[in-house]
């Protein structure tokens, strides 16, 4: 990834965040910025863009997907589930934590064909998350 690329992944991976958990102070992003910024140089990282600007991403650490994140006016036009394909192919199994207040987000999922594991508390914000996961059906 370009520099100008981890730039503009790094104000989308805020940016969403920041709409998508109001329900966690604003503060806890910012104060985590940097370290998810260092840790995209050790994921996997798939790019959307459009017209060379970054309108969404999917980052990985090995079969657990961190996050994935679209531009808000380029939401339910398919490129999370684009985005989510590219993931599915390389990896027979996927998993993830979502906040258990981001119903879009889970709504997504499910219809992704994850499913929910179990329920937990993020001992970072106090938040209940589900641990969800999708593994490759052979039909």
């Amino acid at each position: 990834m370009k520099a100008k690329d981890i730039e503009d992944v790094m104000q989308l991976w805020l940016y969403t965040n920041l709409k998508a958990h109001a329900f966690i102070p604003e503060y806890y992003w910012y104060e985590n910025f940097n370290e998810v910024k260092s840790a995209l140089s050790e994921a996997e990282i798939y790019v959307a863009d459009q017209n060379k600007k970054v309108i969404g991403f999917i980052g990985l650490i090995d079969n657990y997907i961190a996050g994935i994140f679209v531009s808000e006016h380029m939401q339910l036009h398919g490129i999370g589930k684009q985005l989510l394909s590219i993931a599915k192919k390389r990896h027979p199994v996927l998993q993830l934590h979502v906040y258990k207040k981001n119903l879009k987000a889970i709504g997504f999922y499910q219809k992704q064909d994850f499913k929910i594991i179990k329920s937990e508390i993020d001992t970072h914000t106090g938040e209940e998350e589900l641990f969800m996961e999708w593994k490759n059906r052979p039909f």
